[in-house]
């Protein structure tokens, strides 16, 4: 993949449990592309609320956006691909990413609350509480009919979804204006 002309900045996104950091490490080491880890990019206010159990709002997360956006461009910027995982919750959120990449394609990974309950209460992670799933899945606006992207559901093998995700990005145009 990441022997394309121009480099593809793409964003496995979804709520917490979804599977995003396995799908998009998967992909980029399958593809040679830079992995980018969002998480590794909140403040510290920001996991500290987390730890919490507190959800983030807008104002957390804007700034933690602009981060990542900031990485992508950048990457983009010195011809590398990238793969994301960030859970891109709404449409504002994957807009804000779009001023830096606006050809990022993105990967919702969509799946029932209860398999990503279970998934979220047989791991552990360094600071996303269980308790915000629900405000996740609430705050959660599924990828629309105009925005570059794919919706794939979470229930099936690996290999099924990186499948899946190959053959919309061969369809896919390599700019957001094609």
């Amino acid at each position: 993949m990441n022997s394309q002309s121009s480099p593809r900045c793409i964003i496995v996104m979804g709520v917490s449990g979804s599977g995003k950091t396995t799908v998009a490490r998967r992909m980029a080491d399958a593809w040679g592309d830079h992995y980018v880890e969002s998480d590794d990019l909140h403040s510290t206010s920001d996991i500290e609320k987390m730890s919490n159990g507190i959800p983030l709002d807008d104002e957390d997360r804007v700034p933690w956006l602009h981060r990542i956006g900031e990485v992508l461009r950048l990457d983009a910027e010195q011809g590398l691909s990238s793969v994301t995982a960030c859970s891109a919750l709404k449409r504002s959120y994957r807009d804000i990413l779009r001023t830096y990449v606006p050809s990022a394609f993105f990967v919702e990974l969509d799946g029932p609350m209860d398999l990503i309950r279970s998934r979220i209460m047989s791991r552990h992670h360094e600071f996303m509480s269980p308790a915000l799933l629900e405000s996740q899945f609430a705050t959660l606006e599924p990828l629309d009919d105009d925005e570059r992207g794919i919706r794939v559901d979470v229930e099936l093998p690996l290999e099924t979804i990186m499948m899946r995700i190959e053959s919309a990005l061969s369809e896919a145009p390599r700019h957001a204006s094609e």
